[in-house]
């Protein structure tokens, strides 16, 4: 099968969206996050859902594209011990080397602990009991923060690996070639209306956690894409009919999202004595909840098409920036929330500020990869690469980044 370069593509730009949101999540009004600036602002918040309802539904959903592309069908075991080493290798050096200096600064501006991150760092190691509210995931005295992807994603292709058996059959594929050709409002429509039925179903009984155990309604949000994914990506209909429908599908995620946007601004807007005030609230719910859902698989299936048509190309930097994600994804968040813990005590503004985290957050990641990580062969596999040095040029095997948390 010809290397999907689209794929590559698009997962480099999702991961490099990652960087710029977990950037604005300081500086968002009215929205938690591990360190917060002084200089936030509440328009941030329309342009952060707008991307907030579909970035990580995007990451599992090329991971399963990229599974499917390796064809790993007929070597399942390797594939499951090879996929836990590159994803649990990381994800435990990341939560015990990269991942500790973000706690120390939450905690250290909570007032729980005294500056000193090499003392902290020995303590972290303990996993001693931890003061309340001391950093997100005290309660269980060590945190992934942001490398929960890794953890949910080995779930997730464990239980993958355990089903490709049934899902390789002829059954199976014909099912999923039915669906490829089927008319557009069932092709965007039944996806939705299975993603309506997780948001007003178990997020309201399952409200989301990224701990793993219990998350019910992330892991029925993220496992279905990731599935579809797997399902859809060897399906040839199924890209013929993205790339047709790519204009169609951006409509109906602009006016989904118009719809689900003009309900919130609605919400703030309306006198109280208007007569819409006077309907339920769960009329205002269920639209929310319906607006999000189309927009969601609208949005993902517009990416795919316009992806295909413009990204699938051999593109002299993709190689190069393939094998860099992984790596710059597990370094991204500690530096962003090191870098604001230094600079806020500098009282910079709020241009020069961010500004100053998100260009020393790409330069961090730049020159720990390029100096270090990529150079050094111990290094590479704690950081999810190949232990051998890959040509700049050159890619690694498979119809997708073998190597990359995509790829599973």
């Amino acid at each position: 099968m010809p290397r999907r370069h689209d794929i590559d593509a698009l997962r480099v730009l999702a991961f490099a969206l990652l960087i710029l949101y977990h950037t604005a999540m300081a500086y968002v009004d009215g929205w938690g996050f591990h360190l917060k600036s002084d200089h936030t602002a509440e328009w941030l918040q329309w342009p952060m859902l707008l991307v907030n309802r579909w970035r990580m539904q995007l990451l599992f959903l090329l991971s399963g594209i990229a599974i499917a592309l390796m064809r790993p069908e007929t070597r399942i075991v390797r594939f499951a011990v090879l996929r836990s080493w590159r994803l649990l290798l990381p994800l435990v050096f990341g939560m015990w080397v990269v991942v500790p200096i973000q706690p120390y600064c939450e905690a250290v501006t909570n007032g729980r602990i005294e500056p000193g991150f090499g003392a902290f760092l020995l303590r972290y190691w303990q996993m001693p009991a931890w003061p309340q509210d001391s950093f997100a995931g005290w309660q269980l005295r060590i945190t992934w923060n942001h490398l929960w992807y890794l953890a949910y994603l080995w779930v997730y292709t464990l239980v993958l690996a355990l089903l490709m058996p049934v899902l390789d059959t002829a059954a199976v594929h014909r099912a999923v070639s039915r669906f490829a050709r089927a008319p557009a409002p069932l092709l965007i429509g039944l996806p939705s209306l299975l993603s309506f039925g997780w948001v007003a179903w178990l997020d309201p009984r399952f409200p989301s956690t990224n701990l793993l155990f219990g998350d019910w309604y992330q892991h029925a949000k993220y496992g279905t894409v990731f599935l579809a994914g797997y399902l859809l990506a060897r399906a040839t209909p199924f890209w013929a009919r993205m790339v047709e429908l790519r204009r169609t599908t951006l409509w109906v995620a602009i006016i989904a999202a118009s719809w689900y946007f003009g309900i919130r601004l609605l919400g703030r807007v309306l006198p109280d004595d208007s007569v819409l005030r006077q309907w339920p609230d769960s009329v205002w719910t269920l639209q929310l909840m319906a607006s999000q859902s189309l927009y969601l698989w609208a949005v993902l299936l517009t990416l795919l098409g316009w992806a295909k048509v413009y990204l699938d190309r051999p593109f002299r930097w993709l190689p190069y920036c393939t094998e860099a994600v992984y790596p710059w994804y597990i370094l991204h968040q500690s530096l962003i929330i090191a870098l604001l813990f230094w600079l806020k005590p500098l009282h910079l503004g709020p241009w020069w500020e961010p500004l100053l985290v998100l260009a020393g957050t790409v330069a961090g990641c730049l020159v720990l990869y390029e100096g270090l990580i990529r150079r050094v062969g111990w290094l590479r596999p704690l950081f999810g690469l190949r232990r051998e040095r890959l040509s700049p040029m050159r890619p690694a095997a498979g119809g997708a980044t073998a190597g990359s948390p995509g790829a599973g």
